[in-house]
C-alpha cells in the first residue's frame, strides 16, 4: 500500500516577530483579495479603502460624532472577545455570546426603566451594568452547571439559547399592553420607549466631542483581565484546566468549580457588555447585539486568545465594519456588508498563514511542497 502523497511534518517554533510578519501579510493578502472583487464591481480599491480606513472623518463637518459612533461599535465588540476568550482558553465553547449579550441588555433595560430618575446618573448606569452582569452571568453559567454534571454539549446549548433570547426580546418588542412598560404608549405601533435620561450613557465633554465613559470601562478591563488571567492563581487554574482537566485533577483543582466560576464571569463580561451598549443608546431595541456575539469568536480566535491581540484586532474589525458602512454611503454598489466578506477572507488567511508557520507540506520521497 502506498504512502501519502504528501504528509504533514511540525516545523521549528517560529519567533514572534515572524509570526507577526506573516500575520501582517495574511491581512494584506486579504485586502488585496478584497481590492480585486471592488475591480470587479467598477470601484477604485485605493479610494474605497481610504475611505474605509478614514471612516469619512476627513471632510466631514462634525467628524467627532463619526469617532462616537465608532467607539459605541467598538466597545461591545471589545468587551465581549475578551470575555469568549476566558471561556475559549478553558476549552469552554462558548457560542452564546449573542443571548448572554441580549439578557445583559435585556435586565439592564429593566433596571433602567423601572427605577428611572430615582437615582444619580453615575449611580444608575453602574447599577444597569450590575444587573447587565448578573443577566448575562446566570445565562451563561446555566449552560457550565449542565456541563460539569451532565457532561452536555455547550456548543449546541449556548448556541439553542441565543435563540432563547432573540424571540424572549421580540415577544416584549411586539406585544403590546398595560403591563409592558419597554414600550412608546404614545406610539400607535409597538416601539421601545426612551430610557430617561439618568440611565443613559455618562460622557465627558472634549470640546465638542463627547467621550463614552464605556470606553474607559473596556479599557480598564483590558488591563484586570492581562493582569487576571497572567498573574493570578484563578488565570492560572484556567490555563490548567484548558490544558488537561485530568492534570488539574490530579493537582488538586476542583475543575468543575474552576469551570462554573469562569463561565460565570464571561458570561457576565458579555451581559455588561449588552447593558453598556443599551445605556450608550438610549434606548432598547429588538436586535441589539450587531452580530457581537459572532464577530467575537472571529476576534478572539484572529487574537490567538491574546489579550493586546484582542484589542487589536477589534479595532480593525471595527474599522472594517465602520468603514464600510461610510463607504457605503459614497459607492451605492458596494453593500456595507461588504465588510462581512472582508473579515472573512481574513480570517481564512490568517488561519492559513498560521498553519504554514507551524507545519510543512513534504511530498512522498521527502521533498518539500510547501516551504
Amino acid at each position: 500500500m502506498k504512502s501519502p502523497l504528501f504528509h504533514v511534518v511540525k516545523r521549528e517554533q517560529a519567533s514572534p516577530a515572524q509570526q507577526l510578519m506573516a500575520y501582517v501579510a495574511a491581512v494584506i493578502l486579504a485586502l488585496a483579495v478584497g481590492a480585486v472583487l471592488l475591480s470587479v464591481q467598477g470601484v477604485e480599491p485605493v479610494t474605497f479603502y481610504r475611505q474605509l480606513i478614514t471612516m469619512g472623518i476627513p471632510g466631514s463637518r462634525y467628524p467627532w460624532r463619526a469617532v462616537e459612533n465608532f467607539i459605541r461599535l467598538f466597545v461591545p465588540l471589545l468587551i465581549v472577545s475578551l470575555a469568549l476568550s476566558l471561556a475559549f482558553k478553558m476549552r469552554f465553547w462558548n457560542i452564546g455570546g449573542e443571548g448572554q449579550f441580549i439578557m445583559g441588555a435585556f435586565w439592564a433595560a429593566v433596571a433602567g426603566m423601572k427605577l428611572g430618575e430615582s437615582l444619580p446618573k453615575p449611580l444608575m448606569v453602574a447599577v444597569m451594568a450590575l444587573c447587565g452582569a448578573v443577566g448575562g452571568g446566570l445565562y451563561g453559567v446555566f449552560v457550565a452547571a449542565l456541563k460539569v454534571k451532565w457532561g452536555t454539549n455547550e456548543t449546541l446549548l449556548t448556541l439553542m439559547l441565543n435563540y432563547v433570547a432573540l424571540y424572549f426580546l421580540q415577544f416584549f418588542a411586539e406585544t403590546k399592553g398595560e403591563w409592558n412598560f419597554f414600550l412608546d404608549r404614545s406610539s400607535a405601533r409597538p416601539r421601545f420607549a426612551k430610557f430617561p435620561e439618568s440611565a443613559q450613557m455618562v460622557t465627558i465633554p472634549i470640546g465638542p466631542f463627547n467621550l463614552n465613559l464605556s470606553l474607559v470601562a473596556a479599557l480598564v478591563l483590558c488591563v484586570i483581565l492581562f493582569v487576571y488571567l497572567n498573574y493570578t492563581k484563578r488565570g492560572y487554574e484556567i490555563a490548567v484546566v484548558g490544558d488537561s482537566p485530568n492534570t488539574a485533577r490530579y493537582a488538586g483543582m476542583k475543575v468543575g468549580k474552576i469551570v462554573i466560576r469562569t463561565i460565570f464571569l464571561s458570561a457576565a463580561l458579555i451581559g455588561m457588555a449588552g447593558a453598556l451598549h443599551v445605556s450608550s443608546a438610549g434606548v432598547m431595541s429588538a436586535s441589539p447585539t450587531n452580530d457581537v456575539g459572532w464577530t467575537g469568536v472571529v476576534v478572539a480566535w484572529l487574537a490567538k486568545l491574546n489579550t493586546a491581540g484582542i484589542v487589536l484586532a477589534s479595532l480593525l474589525i471595527t474599522v472594517l465594519q465602520y468603514g464600510c458602512q461610510t463607504a457605503s454611503t459614497i459607492y451605492p454598489s458596494i453593500d456595507a456588508n461588504f465588510a462581512n466578506l472582508l473579515q472573512g477572507v481574513i480570517l481564512f488567511t490568517v488561519l492559513a498563514v498560521d498553519f504554514f508557520t507551524r507545519f510543512k507540506l513534504v511530498r512522498r520521497g521527502g521533498k518539500e511542497a510547501v516551504k
